[in-house]
């Protein structure tokens, strides 16, 4: 396997609570703070949106590329992924996800069935496989 990108972001201080995420090439530089949900002081980013952003964007590069394999066009693509943090009662902290992809052009029989494929093209859903527990729930502009 040929290795075509590598991101490099390093993450410095109390990394979640009040730490310091950067980019090797500077485009990402951000603090990062416990959400006020989880009883932090908020105000900054957190790694779960961080993820859902890379998921998202990731997912719908996935999409776009399955309905070109499938020669179907489509007229606008968007996508609200939800990362969910649960603190179980055993103390451990575990994912889910929903992703929710909204496609323009299709029916939603095809947009669900493109949903599908990307699952299988997507990166991020290919490692979360098994380990996540997430829902796709596809809709049509």
């Amino acid at each position: 396997m040929t290795v075509t990108y590598t991101a490099r972001v390093s993450v410095a201080g109390e990394g979640r609570n009040g730490g310091r995420v950067r980019s090797d090439d500077g485009l990402i530089d951000t603090s990062l703070a416990i959400p006020k949900e989880l009883g932090g002081a908020g105000g900054a980013t957190n790694p779960e949106q961080l993820f859902a952003a890379g998921w998202g964007a990731c997912f719908l590069g996935a999409l776009r590329r399955a309905a070109a394999q499938r020669k179907i066009k489509l007229t606008s693509t968007a996508i609200t992924v939800d990362v969910t943090l649960t603190h179980g009662d055993d103390g451990e902290f575990t994912l889910s996800a929903t992703l929710s992809p909204v496609l323009g052009g299709v029916d939603q029989h095809t947009a669900e069935e493109l949903a599908r494929a990307a699952e299988q093209i997507c990166p991020y859903s290919k490692a979360t496989r098994n380990n996540v527990p997430v829902t796709v729930n596809a809709g049509v502009a």
